[in-house]
């Protein structure tokens, strides 16, 4: 049972929801990003995600009031939502649902990561890293385990059940399974640390495509396993930090009681790959997660990486259609490598947030300089502000970064 007092919180933030998700903005909203994940686009769309939300609460609007740990999570999630729609809305969609996530267990590859952490505000989710190596000896190959997927049905019902109790009148509630994230090397990375594994592909390539191809191979089995039990999920709103609403998926024969990974966006990358040769990439990334990428509907790939300089390489990934294009890129090079065929998926310099002052000229030449390339070379684009570790405790930068952004590319 839900406390009565956090039962009557939730439901006036999910009411307020409620009255956002049925404004006919948000399907406007999700026609726009339909036509540009089809290439078709009418305008750049725009989204911000990985905020620092301990700088951003104004006259408490982001502050917890529920009792109960287990329903925190959804008072969180709604009251973010709706600080953004009121702050920073861009191109969000504000969906008429709650997703509730099932009971699945994932018993993972076996590794427990083993690092020193780094803390420079202790209110900041963002840390340092300084991981300790476990894969120094080839021997250390056989430590990788092939995932096993188990669902607690009865866990399942009783938080849907929950679910339904709180939102009932208010906001339909979704069963949600597994998104799969399927990096092969961020895993990698905090098992090794990334300098070891960019000295092991020079001096220990066989292992180091071995390590990978094992990764590849638990990925295929987990894959598996969740398509056998119905438990991937279907009806993406976002893939990453991007929307992912598309006419292009489910896949034909869809059955919404078995999700397949054909019905599905996939995320991709290697960021630690950044510097690294396109040679190299191409052996030890691209060439070993074909096989993931294959069994995907439609594959959004890159992140911090730049990939301007590896688009022959990218372009192998079977059902490519959004490529991140980071702020270390060189832009027009990577826009006449992507011209029409995918969408630029543009990430902006979130240093501009965290500068001494905030400068509105310089965040309306930095995003213009990107549209302007991409209309020179016909690219869909997609303006996506990520990765904003401070706003230097000013959340006024945020919201006025996002009526730049909204001006420049409806201008």
């Amino acid at each position: 049972m839900v406390q009565a007092a956090d039962k009557k919180i939730l439901r006036e933030l999910a009411k307020q929801t409620a009255e956002v998700a049925a404004l006919p903005v948000q399907e406007e909203k999700r026609a726009l990003w339909r036509a540009l994940n089809g290439l078709k686009p009418v305008r750049p769309m725009v989204m911000i995600d990985q905020v620092c939300w301990h700088e951003m609460d104004v006259a408490g609007e982001l502050a917890l009031r529920c009792v109960s740990p287990e329903v925190r999570a959804y008072e969180q999630f709604l009251r973010r939502q709706l600080y953004q729609w009121r702050h920073f809305r861009v191109d969000q969609v504000v969906e008429p649902f709650i997703r509730v996530p099932l009971a699945i267990h994932n018993s993972g590859f076996g590794i427990q990561v083993e690092e020193e952490i780094a803390v420079g505000d202790a209110a900041n989710d963002v840390v340092g890293h300084a991981y300790i190596n476990q894969f120094a000896r080839d021997e250390d190959l056989k430590k990788i385990q092939m995932p096993v997927i188990r669902h607690d049905a009865a866990e399942s019902e009783r938080r849907l059940e929950q679910a339904r109790e709180i939102f009932d009148g208010l906001l339909a509630v979704v069963p949600w399974g597994s998104d799969p994230y399927l990096s092969v090397w961020d895993p990698i990375s905090t098992w090794m640390g990334v300098q070891d594994i960019l000295y092991a592909l020079i001096d220990r390539p066989d292992f180091m495509l071995a390590l990978a191809n094992r990764m590849v191979a638990g990925y295929m089995s987990q894959l598996d396993q969740l398509e056998a039990q119905g438990l991937l999920c279907h009806g993406q709103s976002l893939i990453h930090c991007t929307g992912a609403w598309t006419d292009e998926l489910p896949a034909d024969g869809f059955d919404p009681n078995r999700p397949r990974t054909r019905d599905l966006w996939m995320f991709g990358l290697a960021q630690l790959f950044a510097t690294v040769s396109p040679d190299m990439f191409e052996t030890f990334e691209i060439e070993t997660s074909l096989p993931l990428f294959a069994r995907f509907g439609l594959v959004y790939y890159g992140c911090c990486d730049p990939l301007d300089r590896k688009m022959d390489a990218v372009r192998r990934i079977p059902n490519l259609r959004k490529v991140s294009m980071s702020p270390w890129v060189d832009e027009e090079r990577g826009a006449a490598e992507i011209g029409s065929h995918y969408v630029f998926s543009r990430k902006p310099n979130p240093a501009l947030l965290a500068a001494p002052s905030f400068d509105d000229q310089a965040v309306r030449d930095h995003l213009a300089r990107s549209v302007s390339v991409c209309r020179r070379h016909g690219c869909p684009m997609e303006l996506i502000l990520k990765d904003i570790s401070t706003v230097k405790y000013e959340p006024q930068r945020l919201w006025r970064w996002a009526e730049i952004a909204m001006d420049v590319v409806q201008s």
